[in-house]
């Protein structure tokens, strides 16, 4: 049995019959697989900092659209009354009218 094994260990090439080479193999192994920081937990982290790289930039835009539309309410306060909320003055008649998708 003895002889068998050393046999098997003889046959293997010469830089993994390397001690080091062996700690070396396997401590890259444990970092990449057993590791709390492993690659799988990398890749997911830098998918999810992706995406919410991408929701910054629609919320940014999204704010700036808003602070467009609340700035021109501020200027035509009457005219955003009147669109919205379909206000007249006195003696004044509203006409609404409504496209018709085709």
């Amino acid at each position: 049995m003895d002889k068998a094994i050393k046999d098997l260990w003889n046959k293997l090439p010469t830089p993994l019959r390397n001690r080091y080479f062996i700690t070396a193999i396997a401590f890259v192994a444990f970092m990449i697989f057993f590791d709390r920081h492993d690659v799988l937990t990398q890749i997911n982290l830098q998918r999810t900092v992706n995406k919410l790289e991408q929701d910054k930039v629609f919320y940014q835009e999204q704010i700036e659209r808003e602070e467009e539309q609340r700035l021109d309410m501020e200027i035509n306060k009457e005219r955003f009354a009147r669109e919205k909320y379909y206000m007249q003055r006195n003696n004044e008649d509203v006409f609404i009218i409504k496209e018709e998708n085709k």
